[in-house]
């Protein structure tokens, strides 16, 4: 199956991955931590903003390949402490609107560069 992939600007990459890539009517993409393309740095705020941050970072890889936040049909989450989960949930609910995507949210050990939180979505096109 060819594969098509995606790349906003500004988005960032920290290993050999594309930002998503389309399969047919779906579009996966790669999980994003919080670095704020302005300074390239991790985002250095509670996981609140963390959070604001991967989400702005997922929705112009979106943009980039056609979509909005409205074609999310699934979210995966992972939180280095799951004490950050009702911080998390609060920012990822005023992003998202009704009815909100389904989702999955894991406690990890740690993750790239030291983030909090990671997330990655699959969306679908039309």
């Amino acid at each position: 199956m060819k594969r098509t992939a995606y790349s906003a600007p500004g988005a960032v990459a920290v290993g050999p991955y594309s930002h998503a890539v389309d399969a047919g009517d779906l579009v996966y993409l790669s999980g994003q931590t919080p670095i704020d393309p302005a300074t390239g740095k991790l985002s250095t705020g509670g996981v609140g903003q963390q959070t604001d941050q991967c989400l702005s970072n997922l929705f112009a890889v979106l943009s980039a390949a056609g979509l909005s936040p409205d074609n999310v049909i699934k979210a995966n989450v992972y939180l280095t402490d799951m004490a950050d989960f009702p911080a998390m949930n609060e920012a990822y609910a005023r992003r998202f609107s009704q009815p909100h995507p389904a989702r999955t949210t894991i406690g990890v050990a740690a993750l790239p560069l030291g983030a909090r939180v990671e997330i990655e979505l699959v969306a679908r096109k039309g």
